[in-house]
């Protein structure tokens, strides 16, 4: 009870409700457009809180990062490219949808599985915020490395036409990741005495490009796609019935959204590829999926959004930023003199309460929003062909030229759309590379930190309890694929 009061207090002694609704207004157009990411659209308000009450500005970090999660998705079903790294999974059924006249529909799921993330993930973050906590600080580095080897291995569900060509994808993904400076002598690799690639090469703009400008180079001689009608011009939410044949999906995409969540480094794309890949599994009707499927787009949505609350876990209570966007409302905190910890709660529980209540109102406020910024942008797709692809591919460009301010990115966009266009034309899939790319950095740096340790003995990667579990589970997840890939051969 005396957290409610806290939570009733800051919301109405403060301008923390108009907070809420601002950046989540903020965070889910910064989310719907392509190359802005979360952490940027956050990075862009940090300057403006210094002088704000720190609920207030913490809150307003919050809701930014909560409606940029969800806004990536809108790009994503509508034009074929991810606004946020976690989208990139709903790209795969969203846009199919889109295609069939139902993107509507795909928009409504997308909302209605977000909300619904979102919430499940402010319950655990409320109720389980220290326990949670702890399990995560027991993540040591070879924990992690088996993390990215179990996000690696849902590759040999993703590759359906051609395990090798999925596994040389994942490779090069791995070997872009790669690209900068060493995660353990700081040594510069593969930059070519480029200074702008010293920090490796950004997600957003190999996914944009991969993503995006493959899209539009395969639309200039493609057939124009399905218009929607009037009817299908408007958001559609499912019906109760609809929605509560989408459980087993939401649960899914939740449930690992709130694992993954939890621990540092993990994310709303690991999260987001592996709800796909396991609500695939799961599902009644797994030969729908990549081809339009309202599961495979609840799923990664609940994940991600509920990835976007439960990444707040191990910021407030240890101060492990798992994430750019987390890292951002890391700094919120240190501006204002909020040291992250154990004792946060006992020295400040009006602050911690306060941005609780704070970030439920911004997952109430993404409902409506949404509901009003969405129908425009359904309209704004169904234009003629011709112009629309103009005006994506100059949206693209000013949004990935908009982050630095560099022409060397719109170069690494313009391969990265190339080398999507061929990969499209030899029939590999885009999702393994951009596992690979995702996850490269995690298990490199980990897997060399834990041998550092072991002095070179590989058996501590099965020594620790949690990375044999992690081992386990994918070396099953890869077995289970190879069978019913060889089943489905012999049939």
């Amino acid at each position: 009870m005396e957290g409610i009061h806290y939570a009733w207090q800051a919301l109405t002694g403060t301008w923390a409700i108009a907070a809420a609704i601002g950046g989540v207004i903020w965070g889910i157009l910064g989310g719907a457009l392509p190359g802005i990411s979360p952490s940027i659209a956050m990075a862009l308000l940090l300057p403006f809180t210094f002088g704000m009450d720190p609920v207030v500005a913490i809150v307003l970090l919050g809701a930014v990062y909560v409606g940029a999660e969800y806004g990536g998705s809108i790009p994503a079903i509508l034009i074929r490219t991810p606004g946020t790294n976690a989208a990139a999974a709903t790209v795969i059924d969203g846009y199919e949808l889109h295609k069939q006249g139902r993107g509507g529909e795909a928009l409504g799921v997308s909302l209605i599985a977000g909300v619904t993330g979102g919430f499940i993930g402010m319950v655990f973050l409320i109720l389980f915020t220290e326990p949670l906590a702890k399990v995560a600080l027991a993540f040591s580095f070879t924990a992690y490395f088996a993390l990215g080897i179990l996000g690696l291995s849902v590759i040999a569900s993703l590759s359906d036409g051609s395990l090798i060509k999925g596994l040389m994808a994942a490779v090069i993904g791995l070997m872009i990741a790669t690209i900068g400076t060493d995660p353990m002598s700081g040594v510069s690799r593969f930059t070519f005495n480029e200074a702008e690639l010293l920090g490796g090469i950004p997600f957003i703009l190999v996914m944009v490009g991969m993503f995006a400008l493959s899209e539009l180079m395969y639309q200039t001689y493609a057939p124009a796609w399905k218009k929607a009608s009037k009817e299908d011009s408007r958001i559609k939410l499912p019906s109760f019935r609809k929605w509560l044949s989408l459980w087993r999906a939401q649960g899914i995409g939740s449930g690992i959204g709130i694992f993954e969540g939890c621990m540092p480094g993990a994310g709303g794309s690991i999260a987001a590829f592996m709800s796909y890949n396991e609500a695939k599994r799961w599902s009644k009707t797994p030969e729908e999926f990549g081809k339009g499927s309202l599961e495979g787009v609840a799923a990664p949505e609940a994940a991600n959004n509920t990835v976007a609350a439960t990444a707040i876990v191990p910021v407030l209570s240890f101060g492990i930023p798992g994430s750019n966007s987390t890292a951002i409302m890391l700094g919120g905190l240190l501006i204002h003199g909020l040291q992250p910890g154990p004792l946060l709660f006992q020295k400040s529980p009006d602050f911690v309460y306060g941005l609780f209540g704070g970030l439920v109102v911004a997952n109430i406020a993404m409902f409506f929003i949404g509901l009003a910024i969405m129908t425009p942008a359904l309209w704004l797709v169904n234009r003629p062909k011709p112009y629309l692809m103009a005006c994506i591919l100059a949206l693209v460009l000013s949004g990935v030229y908009s982050i630095d301010n560099s022409l060397f990115d719109l170069v690494v966009v313009l391969i990265a759309g190339f080398i999507g266009y061929l990969m499209r034309l030899f029939g590999f899939s885009f999702l393994p590379l951009v596992l690979g790319l995702v996850l490269g950095y995690l298990v490199e740096s980990n897997y060399r930190r834990a041998l550092e340790v072991s002095g070179g003995d590989h058996m501590i990667f099965v020594q620790d309890p949690i990375s044999l579990g992690l081992l386990t589970t994918a070396a099953g997840f890869i077995l289970f694929s190879t069978i019913r890939g060889l089943t489905k051969r012999s049939k």
